[in-house]
């Protein structure tokens, strides 16, 4: 393989993911329209105006992070994972995960959600396993390839779909359930060639200043397989749990891994179980809602050769009713 070109590349994506940090970081700790610096209304303003401009602050914040909220968002993921496959192939990943809400009756909601993954994924030497596609909130695709140098790839994974069936007027605990459904519509070996359907659940609760719950999800393939012989099976768990603690001023922190279990992989390959925390901010810029967050994860369970290393950035549109 290039070795000049693979290192340049990898360089360039890891300082335009900093220069992009810095700058949103940046932005976050300087912005004046944040949903808080409404809510320190001017002295002129009353009392009664300072206390609806605070909880409504909250409100929003507490609707950022869940994630069957009855408001359209468009999220954007960046994450750089670290150390794919015995020659530590440099992965990029953007998901866009848009969330519209629809009412299905009086009493009950449809949460649709979507993960549509960009990737760009480094060279690799012939025969080894390098873990591609979505690898966060989507399937983790392996493959293994008998040619002699992979060479960089850049372009469209699997698209996710989950569709949650929630109560119109929840309780203190909040749900949803409905399918999941993953779509082959990857490029070259950014797939698994897989049509896969399987049930996928969520639960939360939102006491005082956290807001905490997981998203659980198991699919099958369905059918698939165009174009390769004897695409792998596809048996994957997705866990992802989150703890969120509100802090003043619209900032917060959070941890939420994505945990999977391939079940279809040797024995002692199955489990990937990261650890780590973030924090970010609900924050204005002019009328648009903005909630930005930056995060590390170590995978302390993981297949063999598989990433270790993963660093998130988050920018997400909020659009409430």
């Amino acid at each position: 393989m290039n070795k000049k070109c693979y290192h340049s590349g990898r360089t360039a994506f890891i300082i335009s993911f900093l220069v992009i940090a810095i700058l949103s970081l940046g932005l976050l700790a300087s912005a004046n329209t944040s949903w808080a610096d409404d809510a320190a209304a001017p002295a002129k303003a009353s009392q009664k105006a300072d206390a609806k401009k605070t909880q409504d602050a909250k409100a929003m914040a507490k609707a950022a992070q869940n994630p069957v909220a009855k408001m359209i968002s468009v999220p954007f993921e960046f994450n750089s994972t670290f150390n794919n496959g015995p020659d530590d192939v440099f992965v990029e990943v953007l998901n866009i995960k848009p969330v519209i809400p629809m009412g299905l009756t009086e009493n009950w909601n449809l949460i649709n959600r979507a993960i549509v993954p960009v990737v760009y994924q480094g060279s690799g030497a012939a025969g080894q396993t390098v873990v591609g596609g979505s690898t966060i909130g989507s399937t983790t695709t392996e493959f293994t390839t008998p040619v002699h140098d992979l060479g960089s790839i850049f372009g469209l994974g699997d698209i996710v779909y989950q569709g949650f069936i929630t109560p119109a007027k929840p309780g203190k605990f909040i749900w949803g359930i409905g399918p999941q459904l993953n779509i082959p519509t990857g490029m070259d070996r950014l797939s698994a060639n897989q049509w896969a359907l399987g049930p996928a659940v969520v639960g939360l609760f939102m006491p005082g200043h956290f807001v905490m719950g997981a998203v659980v999800s198991n699919v099958w393939n369905i059918g698939g397989g165009y174009g390769v012989k004897n695409p792998q099976s596809v048996n994957q768990m997705t866990l992802q749990y989150f703890i969120t603690f509100n802090m003043e001023r619209g900032w917060y922190l959070k941890t939420a891994p994505v945990i999977t279990a391939n079940w279809e992989a040797d024995s002692g390959n199955e489990w990937t179980v990261p650890f780590g925390v973030g924090g970010g901010r609900v924050f204005k810029i002019g009328n648009q809602h903005v909630n930005a967050g930056l995060y590390a994860y170590y995978s302390v369970w993981r297949p063999d050769d598989a990433s270790d290393w993963n660093i998130q950035f988050s920018w997400t549109f909020m659009f409430p009713e």
